[in-house]
């Protein structure tokens, strides 16, 4: 069944024109009645990133769950990694982060996380959106059981202490100088806080949140600044998180990007040198680049593949009994740690083994040749994809390419936007079927 509000991760859109006051109080009042369970107070975390409208959400959510009798924890800005582990350890019956992750101040979102700290499942997403629909009236709390909303003013330092202890205690950064664009979101405060408490010299961009510049030309998504600040200043290695730092992208001494993929190859072949890694294998999402596949395969680790989304990733992982996971996009699940992505534990992972190994980041991060990969979007809705020509390009395309390339054709889950992404050795070739593929969508368009 089509589903009339979450998309791959949460509820997202235009503020007040979809995420509007009256929404976020609904999603409260719903999120609230499914999740109250047995006697006695009933806890919500709710954390945000640095938007504007997030002060608007947040007082309506506040309405709505204390409306059914549950008790708002308010956090401010934290990232959404904070807030999955303090839903889990404030034993929280539900956590909120308001955020629209990576996306343009314009947008906000909702994110649910269950007690334990999982995103939720589609079944429960599905029951709110029926309540959604419904009218809850006679389902509010009695003017004595009324819940009561709280701030909370230490998270900061229950977060950063978390961050660290996923290090061994004698593990430190000194010597090392790090840029570090915190893309004036969540993480503004903690990120830079707990690289430094770690011995490196950290210089902060990024760090000046006003409400409307979160993601503007900084941030993993436009890394533009931090590679040239990375050169400008001889660091050692660059870091950027995303608005809500949920993901995490990273810059050799020379400027040049490591993106999720090496990440999880770093991570993967040095927690297997150590014994840490749980299966011998990590998985990703159908848009990682067949060179990991190929070089995770040369260290006989397997790579499963899931549909693009991290709550994917995650159920894959937690059934198969993995611990390394994640997206290209720079979303590493370490679930030894984390429920979520978290991009401040998953760099602080790979800046442990360029310590320990003593050698330059490019010469660490830099785990295997990418195959040649084209990834273009198309401003269209998913029924394009039913059209007969669109198919026939596609059919066409995956047939030239044979079994030494993929070609990857999905409607995006937050945006009207298709995504058609083609791969292989011959990059002509790629670029090629992958520009027939787009013109065959413009063309419908037209």
């Amino acid at each position: 069944m089509a589903r009339s509000y979450f998309g791959t991760d949460g509820i997202r859109g235009k503020a007040n024109e979809k995420i509007t006051p009256e929404l976020a109080l609904k999603v409260g009042q719903a999120a609230g009645l499914i999740f109250q369970q047995g006697e006695g107070r009933h806890r919500v975390v709710i954390g945000k990133d640095t938007r504007l409208s997030g002060y608007m959400i947040e007082n309506a959510l506040v309405a709505g769950f204390t409306s059914v009798g549950m008790d708002p924890l308010l956090l401010g800005p934290m990232p959404t990694p904070a807030v999955a582990m303090l839903t889990r350890s404030m034993r929280a019956e539900v956590g909120v982060m308001i955020s629209a992750s990576h996306n343009a101040f314009e947008d906000n979102g909702i994110k649910l996380f269950g007690p334990d700290g999982h995103k939720l499942s589609d079944e429960i997403e599905r029951e709110i959106e029926r309540l959604l629909d419904s009218d809850l009236s006679r389902r509010l709390a009695a003017p004595a059981s009324l819940g009561r909303a709280k701030r909370i003013d230490d998270v900061r330092a229950r977060y950063i202490e978390f961050a660290k202890r996923t290090l061994p205690r004698s593990m430190s950064f000194e010597g090392l100088r790090v840029v570090l664009d915190c893309a004036n979101g969540a993480a503004y405060r903690v990120a830079p806080e707990a690289l430094w408490e770690l011995g490196a010299e950290v210089i902060s961009i990024g760090v000046e949140p006003d409400g409307l510049n979160i993601n503007r030309d900084c941030g993993s998504t436009s890394p533009g600044a931090l590679r040239q600040k990375v050169r400008d200043l001889r660091a050692d290695v660059g870091i950027a998180l995303d608005g809500d730092a949920d993901r995490v992208i990273m810059v050799d001494e020379c400027g040049h990007l490591i993106d999720g993929d090496q990440l999880m190859a770093v991570v993967a072949e040095s927690w297997r040198e150590q014994g840490l890694l749980s299966k011998p294998g990590i998985v990703a999402t159908e848009m990682s680049n067949l060179g990991l596949e190929r070089y995770l395969a040369s260290l006989n680790l397997s790579l499963e593949r899931t549909a693009v989304g991290d709550r994917y990733v995650i159920a894959r992982m937690r059934a198969g009994g993995f611990n390394v996971g994640g997206e290209q996009s720079g979303h590493v699940i370490l679930s030894d740690y984390s429920t979520t992505g978290d991009g401040l534990v998953t760099a602080m992972q790979v800046l442990a083994v360029i310590k320990r190994s003593g050698q330059r980041v490019s010469e660490v991060c830099r785990r295997f040749e990418p195959t040649p990969q084209i990834l273009r979007n198309v401003r269209a809705g998913r029924d394009r994809l039913e059209q007969d020509c669109v198919k026939a390009a596609i059919d066409a395309g995956r047939m030239r390419l044979g079994a030494n390339g993929r070609l990857i054709i999905r409607p995006s889950g937050t945006e009207p936007v298709i995504r058609v992404m083609g791969e292989g050795d011959n990059r002509d070739l790629v670029e090629e079927i992958v520009g027939e593929v787009c013109e065959a969508l413009k063309t419908v368009a037209a």
